[in-house]
């Protein structure tokens, strides 16, 4: 091998660690928006039951319970 081609193959190392690293940021950066997603979904039926819930209780204490 000569110089050139070891220079050559450096060179595209170096490339090739860029590339890992800028790809292992974009997987750091989708994972964390991913648990984000997750919580959400998570939390959004809870929210939604206690919503009807506290929307029910207050018809029926308007309706039924005040008089």
């Amino acid at each position: 091998m000569t110089d050139a081609d070891a220079i050559k193959h450096e060179a595209e190392i170096a490339n090739l660690n860029a590339n890992t690293a800028k790809l292992q940021a974009e997987m750091s950066k989708l994972l964390a928006e991913g648990k984000q997603i997750k919580v959400s979904t998570f939390l959004a039926p809870f929210l939604a039951a206690a919503a009807v819930m506290g929307g029910g209780a207050a018809l029926a204490r308007l309706f039924f319970i005040g008089s």
